[in-house]
């Protein structure tokens, strides 16, 4: 059933490792060689052996048309790119808390309230207040509806 899987994919990600023991083997050569050529099987647990009967670690192997890459400590390379992307967020995030120069806590822009945990000395984030066992703040549209 697997092979049929494989067979109509375009791009096959095996990432199926145990630490510390090799991985188990999901995609045969055979498998591959059922992928049309020009295909792709990406084996993330390559350190443990991989998924892929035909993966060498730190290799990129083509077999039958489909290229099968090994990737070593693919783990490492993640931190810079996720770096990259938390100062892209805080800049942003800033953009909108700072505006000419000044502090601004817009409430109406959605972003912002909901990214507000405490404010006026209170816990105001329900999942916070919820973590911390705290009740459910009424807002006042929800009073309102409530009521009507």
């Amino acid at each position: 059933m697997l092979s049929k899987v494989v067979a109509a994919n375009d791009v096959v990600i095996t990432t199926a490792a145990v630490p510390g023991k090799k991985a188990p083997v999901l995609v045969t050569a055979e498998m591959v060689r059922g992928m049309q050529p020009g295909s792709v099987v990406v084996d993330v647990a390559a350190e443990q052996g991989g998924n892929c009967e035909l993966t060498r670690p730190g290799e990129t192997v083509v077999e039958a048309g489909v290229t099968i890459l090994g990737p070593l400590n693919l783990a490492s390379s993640v931190p810079f790119h996720a770096s990259q992307m938390l100062a892209r967020n805080i800049a942003n995030l800033l953009g909108l808390l700072v505006k000419k120069g000044e502090l601004k806590i817009d409430l109406e822009d959605q972003v912002l309230a909901d990214s507000l945990v405490c404010r006026d000395g209170a816990v105001v984030h329900p999942a916070v207040r919820q973590a911390l066992g705290l009740t459910p703040l009424v807002r006042p549209e929800t009073a309102a509806l409530k009521e009507g």
